[in-house]
């Protein structure tokens, strides 16, 4: 941890205009390539600015004094558009790279009918894309965060220090996080305790996913707001801060696998119009297995942040941010 950085930033609305102007400007850096449409990655690196510009925006709420034109919502419609978008690549690179190269000829001929209908909404989703980043409101949008950034406002809270209160920002997202019934999801009760059950097959867990997975997908979006937000203040904690954002940050990760798999079985459901199993059988499997390698990687996270030991720890954590440290060596030295 850099703690002269940290040291050097005081107050709440110092933290806050500093994140706001670090990804609204890596934001924008990114916009001329996505139109081009040249590299998949600049569209995946802008929307991640302005999910973390989206949660900077969220995070700070208390503190700040937005015009109305830059809005959570207003940032969260444009990130969804460009969502749709990248939402396509990854289906045609896990189809191309992940899926064809591992199925009979006959497969990978069905599959080829379905990546060229995924290309034809591409297309369509890529004219969105350049269309919103053209429009007034967008721009709006943009020309009323630069205004921001040049003069500031913020609500009375703005000169507390930032020690004093980044534990109140952060314990309601993470306590929201901690009571989500998803974690509960295949688990069972003994003698007064959760215990994860880790005896279910394939089949079993693809059953449980069918009728109970739209609650991890609840939970793997709000490990990415937790995530997000967790990142604005890595500056001002230690070690063990980093190990539970890395925690996080593997929740959204592999209920993301399970969650992405799902999606293209779906599509492909939808191409097919038959039942999967029967029309792509080696494809099928693959889909399951993939989800139950990540259903395995998920229970070791469910049980190890079912512990109360573990909730303990990272609430622990939250409230004795390092910056705290450094402000009072700094202050000792200046004795």
């Amino acid at each position: 941890m850099n703690v002269k950085t940290s040291a050097k930033v005081k107050t709440l609305g110092d933290a806050a205009s500093g994140a706001i102007e670090k990804y609204f400007s890596k934001t924008i850096a990114r916009e001329a390539e996505v139109i081009k449409d040249k590299d998949a990655e600049e569209l995946h690196q802008m929307r991640v600015g302005l999910r973390r510009l989206r949660s900077a925006v969220t995070g700070f709420a208390p503190v700040l004094d937005l015009p109305k034109e830059a809005s959570e919502a207003k940032i969260g419609k444009v990130g969804r558009i460009l969502g749709t978008l990248r939402d396509l690549d990854v289906m045609l690179e896990s189809l191309q790279k992940c899926y064809y190269p591992n199925l009979p000829i006959d497969e990978q001929e069905v599959l080829d009918e379905a990546l060229s209908s995924l290309l034809k909404q591409r297309r369509r989703a890529l004219k969105a894309v350049r269309a919103v980043l053209e429009q007034k409101n967008y721009q709006s949008l943009k020309k009323s965060i630069e205004n921001w950034l040049s003069k500031p406002q913020f609500r009375a809270i703005e000169q507390l220090p930032i020690a004093e209160v980044l534990p109140d920002l952060l314990l309601p997202q993470v306590s929201e996080f901690f009571l989500h019934p998803a974690w509960l999801l295949g688990t069972e009760y003994e003698e007064g305790k959760v215990k994860v059950g880790d005896d279910l097959n394939e089949s079993a867990v693809e059953k449980k996913l069918a009728a109970e997975g739209t609650i991890l997908h609840d939970l793997r979006k709000q490990a990415k707001r937790v995530r997000y937000l967790m990142n604005l203040f890595g500056d001002f904690y230690g070690p063990s801060y980093e190990g539970y954002v890395e925690d996080v940050k593997a929740v959204q990760e592999c209920l993301g696998d399970i969650q992405d798999s799902e999606v293209l079985g779906g599509f492909l459901t939808d191409f097919v119009d038959r039942d999967l199993k029967k029309e792509l059988p080696k494809l099928a499997g693959l889909l399951a297995q993939n989800r139950y390698t990540a259903w395995g990687k998920w229970q070791v996270l469910q049980a190890k942040y079912l512990s109360p030991e573990t909730r303990q720890g990272c609430r622990e954590a939250l409230i004795h941010p390092a910056v705290d440290d450094a402000a009072k060596v700094e202050a000792s030295q200046q004795l």
